[in-house]
């Protein structure tokens, strides 16, 4: 773990800052790079997402996957919750995005949301160690989805829903 860059809010859960580095061109980001991610974390697909401003996606959690997500576009909250057996279950916060490009990665059981707080769209992309829905897509989709939950204990602040 490089001090500099890297925050571990909770077992498991990394926050790595990223550098952009820019020209007249524009940037470029390095998402993840094979030699500096954790030896039990090996992302196996990606994929990117818009988020609408103001729109938020989780939250859920996985049984059995571990996300890795970049946000590094438009001002991003993230929310984490330890769920594992244990776990303190206290919601944590964080701004990611454009002004903090930052790799998230999330382990099984930490249940997370993120939602675009600014006024542009938003990318992410993730890389998780799991295919969606198994090897041919043949397989149980792994997430345990809580925002449909009205008395889940995991809910988005208020302030912020």
């Amino acid at each position: 773990m490089d001090a500099e860059r890297d925050r571990q809010p909770m077992p498991g859960v990394l926050l790595r800052r990223l550098t952009r580095y820019s020209d007249a061109r524009g940037w470029l980001i390095e998402a993840f790079r094979e030699d500096e991610l954790p030896d039990w974390f090996r992302p196996v697909m990606g994929y990117v997402s818009l988020t609408y401003p103001g729109v938020a996606r989780g939250p859920h959690e996985h049984a059995n996957q571990t996300d890795g997500f970049a946000f590094l576009s438009a001002k991003f909250r993230l929310y984490l919750w330890d769920n594992r057996p244990g776990g303190d279950k206290t919601l944590m916060t964080f701004d990611v995005g454009e002004e903090e490009p930052t790799l998230a990665i999330v382990p099984p059981g930490v249940v997370h949301a993120y939602k675009n707080v600014s006024n542009t769209d938003g990318y992410v992309l993730n890389f998780p160690d799991a295919l969606y829905a198994g090897r041919g897509k043949s397989e149980p989709v792994d997430e345990i989805r809580h925002e449909a939950d009205p008395d889940s204990q995991f809910r988005l602040p208020e302030d912020d829903a």
